[in-house]
Protein backbone atom coordinates (compact mmCIF):
# COMPACT_ATOMS: atom_id res chain seq x y z
CA UNK A 1 0.00 0.00 0.00
CA UNK A 2 1.25 3.56 -0.70
CA UNK A 3 1.18 4.38 3.01
CA UNK A 4 3.73 1.62 3.65
CA UNK A 5 5.79 1.96 0.47
CA UNK A 6 6.21 5.72 0.79
CA UNK A 7 4.88 6.61 -2.66
CA UNK A 8 2.33 9.24 -3.62
CA UNK A 9 -0.68 7.97 -5.61
CA UNK A 10 -2.89 10.72 -7.03
CA UNK A 11 -6.11 10.15 -8.99
CA UNK A 12 -6.77 12.13 -12.16
CA UNK A 13 -9.72 12.41 -14.54
CA UNK A 14 -12.09 10.33 -12.45
CA UNK A 15 -15.74 10.65 -13.46
CA UNK A 16 -17.98 11.26 -10.42
CA UNK A 17 -19.70 7.88 -10.52
CA UNK A 18 -20.99 6.46 -7.19
CA UNK A 19 -17.96 4.22 -6.63
CA UNK A 20 -15.79 7.33 -6.17
CA UNK A 21 -17.33 7.65 -2.70
CA UNK A 22 -15.51 4.45 -1.72
CA UNK A 23 -12.14 6.07 -2.44
CA UNK A 24 -12.48 8.97 -0.02
CA UNK A 25 -11.85 6.91 3.16
CA UNK A 26 -8.65 5.62 1.51
CA UNK A 27 -7.57 9.24 1.12
CA UNK A 28 -8.50 10.03 4.70
CA UNK A 29 -6.32 7.20 6.06
CA UNK A 30 -3.32 8.03 3.85
CA UNK A 31 -3.52 5.09 1.45
CA UNK A 32 -4.16 7.48 -1.45
CA UNK A 33 -3.25 11.14 -1.64
CA UNK A 34 -6.20 13.34 -0.62
CA UNK A 35 -6.55 14.61 -4.18
CA UNK A 36 -9.33 14.04 -6.68
CA UNK A 37 -9.51 15.32 -10.25
CA UNK A 38 -13.09 15.11 -11.52
CA UNK A 39 -13.88 16.55 -15.00
CA UNK A 40 -17.24 18.17 -14.29
CA UNK A 41 -17.21 20.24 -17.53
CA UNK A 42 -20.22 22.45 -16.69
CA UNK A 43 -22.99 23.10 -14.17
CA UNK A 44 -26.00 23.76 -16.39
CA UNK A 45 -28.20 20.63 -16.71
CA UNK A 46 -29.03 21.65 -20.28
CA UNK A 47 -25.38 21.98 -21.31
CA UNK A 48 -24.35 18.78 -19.51
CA UNK A 49 -27.07 16.92 -21.40
CA UNK A 50 -25.87 18.41 -24.69
CA UNK A 51 -22.33 17.30 -23.81
CA UNK A 52 -23.61 13.82 -22.95
CA UNK A 53 -21.91 14.16 -19.58
CA UNK A 54 -23.02 12.25 -16.48
CA UNK A 55 -23.80 13.76 -13.14
CA UNK A 56 -26.28 16.01 -11.38
CA UNK A 57 -24.69 19.22 -10.13
CA UNK A 58 -26.92 19.38 -7.04
CA UNK A 59 -25.94 15.85 -6.15
CA UNK A 60 -22.30 16.66 -6.89
CA UNK A 61 -22.39 19.53 -4.40
CA UNK A 62 -23.83 17.19 -1.76
CA UNK A 63 -21.09 14.66 -2.42
CA UNK A 64 -18.35 17.29 -2.27
CA UNK A 65 -19.63 18.29 1.16
CA UNK A 66 -19.65 14.65 2.27
CA UNK A 67 -16.17 14.02 0.88
CA UNK A 68 -14.76 16.98 2.78
CA UNK A 69 -16.43 15.84 5.98
CA UNK A 70 -14.70 12.46 5.64
CA UNK A 71 -11.39 13.89 4.41
CA UNK A 72 -10.96 17.55 5.42
CA UNK A 73 -7.60 17.81 3.63
CA UNK A 74 -9.09 16.75 0.29
CA UNK A 75 -7.94 18.77 -2.72
CA UNK A 76 -10.47 18.93 -5.55
CA UNK A 77 -9.48 19.72 -9.12
CA UNK A 78 -11.76 19.98 -12.13
CA UNK A 79 -11.95 21.29 -15.67
CA UNK A 80 -14.74 23.19 -17.38
CA UNK A 81 -15.69 24.38 -20.86
CA UNK A 82 -17.22 27.77 -21.57
CA UNK A 83 -18.92 28.70 -24.82
CA UNK A 84 -20.29 25.25 -25.63
CA UNK A 85 -22.98 25.50 -28.36
CA UNK A 86 -26.27 26.64 -26.86
CA UNK A 87 -24.71 28.11 -23.72
CA UNK A 88 -26.73 31.16 -22.69
CA UNK A 89 -25.84 33.79 -20.11
CA UNK A 90 -28.18 31.97 -17.73
CA UNK A 91 -26.28 28.70 -18.28
CA UNK A 92 -22.99 30.46 -17.68
CA UNK A 93 -24.29 32.06 -14.49
CA UNK A 94 -25.20 28.59 -13.21
CA UNK A 95 -21.56 27.66 -13.74
CA UNK A 96 -20.32 30.69 -11.80
CA UNK A 97 -22.79 29.97 -9.00
CA UNK A 98 -21.51 26.41 -8.83
CA UNK A 99 -17.91 27.60 -8.50
CA UNK A 100 -18.86 29.87 -5.62
CA UNK A 101 -20.61 27.07 -3.77
CA UNK A 102 -18.22 24.21 -4.55
CA UNK A 103 -15.06 26.16 -3.64
CA UNK A 104 -12.84 23.88 -5.73
CA UNK A 105 -9.12 24.09 -5.07
CA UNK A 106 -7.73 23.73 -8.58
CA UNK A 107 -9.63 24.50 -11.77
CA UNK A 108 -8.85 24.59 -15.46
CA UNK A 109 -11.04 26.29 -18.05
CA UNK A 110 -11.17 25.93 -21.82
CA UNK A 111 -13.08 27.80 -24.49
CA UNK A 112 -15.09 25.52 -26.74
CA UNK A 113 -13.31 25.00 -30.02
CA UNK A 114 -14.85 23.19 -33.02
CA UNK A 115 -13.17 19.92 -33.93
CA UNK A 116 -13.68 18.34 -37.33
CA UNK A 117 -16.00 15.36 -37.05
CA UNK A 118 -17.16 16.14 -33.51
CA UNK A 119 -20.97 16.33 -33.15
CA UNK A 120 -20.81 19.64 -31.25
CA UNK A 121 -19.15 21.31 -34.23
CA UNK A 122 -22.40 21.15 -36.20
CA UNK A 123 -24.75 22.03 -33.34
CA UNK A 124 -27.00 25.05 -33.60
CA UNK A 125 -26.52 28.19 -31.51
CA UNK A 126 -22.75 28.40 -31.71
CA UNK A 127 -21.43 30.95 -29.21
CA UNK A 128 -19.56 33.93 -30.75
CA UNK A 129 -15.82 34.03 -30.09
CA UNK A 130 -15.96 37.37 -28.28
CA UNK A 131 -18.59 35.99 -25.89
CA UNK A 132 -16.46 32.90 -25.23
CA UNK A 133 -13.49 35.12 -24.45
CA UNK A 134 -15.48 37.35 -22.11
CA UNK A 135 -16.93 34.37 -20.24
CA UNK A 136 -13.51 32.74 -19.99
CA UNK A 137 -12.07 35.81 -18.28
CA UNK A 138 -15.02 36.13 -15.90
CA UNK A 139 -14.68 32.46 -15.02
CA UNK A 140 -10.93 32.70 -14.39
CA UNK A 141 -11.22 35.88 -12.34
CA UNK A 142 -13.71 34.24 -10.00
CA UNK A 143 -11.77 31.00 -9.69
CA UNK A 144 -8.50 32.81 -9.02
CA UNK A 145 -10.16 34.56 -6.09
CA UNK A 146 -11.43 31.22 -4.78
CA UNK A 147 -8.06 29.52 -5.23
CA UNK A 148 -6.23 32.40 -3.54
CA UNK A 149 -8.55 32.24 -0.54
CA UNK A 150 -8.17 28.48 -0.19
CA UNK A 151 -4.37 28.64 -0.40
CA UNK A 152 -4.29 31.48 2.12
CA UNK A 153 -5.83 29.09 4.65
CA UNK A 154 -2.62 27.03 4.50
CA UNK A 155 -0.44 29.84 5.87
CA UNK A 156 0.96 28.77 9.23
CA UNK A 157 0.48 25.07 8.52
CA UNK A 158 3.31 22.57 8.10
CA UNK A 159 3.04 20.46 4.94
CA UNK A 160 4.87 17.52 3.44
CA UNK A 161 6.64 18.76 0.30
CA UNK A 162 8.21 16.58 -2.38
CA UNK A 163 11.48 18.15 -3.60
CA UNK A 164 11.56 18.64 -7.39
CA UNK A 165 14.44 21.12 -7.79
CA UNK A 166 17.25 22.62 -5.74
CA UNK A 167 19.11 25.79 -6.72
CA UNK A 168 20.97 28.70 -5.13
CA UNK A 169 17.68 30.35 -4.18
CA UNK A 170 16.33 27.36 -2.31
CA UNK A 171 14.04 24.44 -2.95
CA UNK A 172 11.12 24.05 -5.36
CA UNK A 173 8.66 21.29 -4.62
CA UNK A 174 5.05 20.22 -4.51
CA UNK A 175 2.68 19.45 -1.69
CA UNK A 176 0.18 16.60 -1.74
CA UNK A 177 -2.26 19.09 -3.27
CA UNK A 178 -0.05 19.81 -6.29
CA UNK A 179 0.04 17.53 -9.32
CA UNK A 180 3.05 17.99 -11.62
CA UNK A 181 2.70 20.45 -14.51
CA UNK A 182 -0.96 21.36 -13.89
CA UNK A 183 -1.01 22.65 -10.30
CA UNK A 184 1.06 25.03 -8.22
CA UNK A 185 4.49 24.85 -6.61
CA UNK A 186 5.92 25.32 -3.15
CA UNK A 187 8.97 27.61 -2.97
CA UNK A 188 11.09 26.88 0.08
CA UNK A 189 13.80 28.97 1.74
CA UNK A 190 16.31 26.49 3.11
CA UNK A 191 17.19 28.79 6.00
CA UNK A 192 18.44 25.98 8.22
CA UNK A 193 20.74 24.64 5.50
CA UNK A 194 19.36 21.12 5.72
CA UNK A 195 20.86 18.55 3.38
CA UNK A 196 18.19 17.48 0.90
CA UNK A 197 18.10 15.93 -2.54
CA UNK A 198 15.54 15.73 -5.32
CA UNK A 199 12.90 13.17 -4.42
CA UNK A 200 13.04 13.78 -0.67
CA UNK A 201 9.90 14.67 1.24
CA UNK A 202 10.49 17.49 3.72
CA UNK A 203 8.41 19.37 6.28
CA UNK A 204 7.70 22.97 5.23
CA UNK A 205 5.93 25.67 7.23
CA UNK A 206 3.89 27.86 4.88
CA UNK A 207 4.46 31.61 5.22
CA UNK A 208 2.86 33.11 2.11
CA UNK A 209 0.61 32.30 -0.85
CA UNK A 210 -1.01 33.64 -4.00
CA UNK A 211 -3.70 32.24 -6.30
CA UNK A 212 -1.49 29.36 -7.47
CA UNK A 213 1.63 28.84 -5.34
CA UNK A 214 2.88 28.62 -1.77
CA UNK A 215 6.03 29.88 -0.06
CA UNK A 216 7.56 28.52 3.12
CA UNK A 217 10.63 27.57 5.09
CA UNK A 218 12.05 24.44 6.65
Amino acid sequence: MPKKLGIWVRLHYVYPYPHVDDLIPLMADGTLLPYLDIPLQHASPKILKAMKRPGSIDRTLERIKQWREICPDLTLRSTFIVGFPGETEEDFQLLLDFLKEAQLDRVGCFKFSPVEGAPATDMADQVPEDVKEERFHRFMQLQQEISANRLKQKIGKTLDVLVDEIDEDGIIGRSKADAPEVDGLVYVDNLSGINVKVGDVIKVTITNSDEYDLWGSC
